[in-house]
């Protein structure tokens, strides 16, 4: 399902914007790896939590091909890494325009789904390429099954990536095991479902999925009716989210 949204916001140019969620994970990672003593420990680590407080962990639920977004992607999985993880996220995606840096650079992890073919706009191609080489991390998968949006999305990544881009993700890897183990991501129809990623420099920047990752039992208006569902869906994208938070 797709649905047309605005939204306004000022541009920028360069690396991602100070006070981003993806440099104070950066430097949160820096200050938990330096050997100190005890008591500095505890210093910092309040400092961190405090940190966190201020400023929640957002995911964004990304339009792209200028107007196409997902409307029926359930975000219960942030409570669920709230909850679980003790991460403080913010309870709702944000919608995040692909084409406008500003947007796309402040959160640390997006999602991208439909059910239609699509075209990205060449800025959207640039900014995309940037945002996953630089840290960001992709979470997407079709709607309903869609083999339309999938052939469409797999063109679109290795038009920017390269024709060998896509790698198999077997279950064994650790994503799955981040929150919740995940070992047999069975499908509503039948069948087990199957990953595949893309890797820069060796680290996984985008899993994909051609079955639906949309739990749309937690959604409401929502069903894929014509389509395979991963039962698993709300567990593979919590562990999904906490494994680009700690990689």
């Amino acid at each position: 399902m797709m649905n047309d949204m605005s939204m306004h916001g000022t541009s920028m140019h360069g690396s991602p914007m100070l006070g981003s969620p993806m440099l104070s994970l950066k430097k949160a990672r820096r200050c938990a790896l330096q050997i100190v003593p005890m008591s500095l420990m505890l210093v910092l680590f309040a400092t961190c939590a405090l940190k966190a407080e201020e400023r929640l962990v957002a995911v964004g639920n990304l339009i792209y091909a200028g107007d196409k977004t997902s409307v029926c992607f359930s975000d219960r999985f942030l409570t669920t890494v709230a909850t679980e993880a003790s991460i403080n996220t913010e309870k709702r995606m944000r919608a995040i325009r692909m084409g406008r840096e500003d947007e796309l650079m402040s959160v640390p992890f997006v999602v991208m789904n439909g059910n239609e073919a699509f075209a990205l706009l060449p800025a959207e191609r640039e900014l995309l390429k940037r945002y996953l080489s630089s840290g960001g991390f992709l979470l997407a998968s079709a709607g309903c099954s869609s083999e339309a949006w999938s052939a469409s999305f797999k063109s679109e990544l290795t038009g920017i990536f390269g024709a060998d881009c896509f790698q198999p993700v077997p279950m064994t890897h650790p994503l799955f095991s981040t929150l919740f183990p995940v070992s047999d991501p069975s499908l509503s129809h039948g069948g087990t479902a199957e990953f595949s990623g893309v890797f820069v420099d060796g680290r996984l920047v985008c899993l994909f999925s051609k079955e639906g990752l949309n739990d749309t039992e937690h959604t409401q208006g929502c069903c894929c009716c014509g389509g395979n569902e991963i039962r698993s869906a709300e567990e593979i994208v919590a562990d999904a989210l906490v494994y680009a938070l700690v990689n």
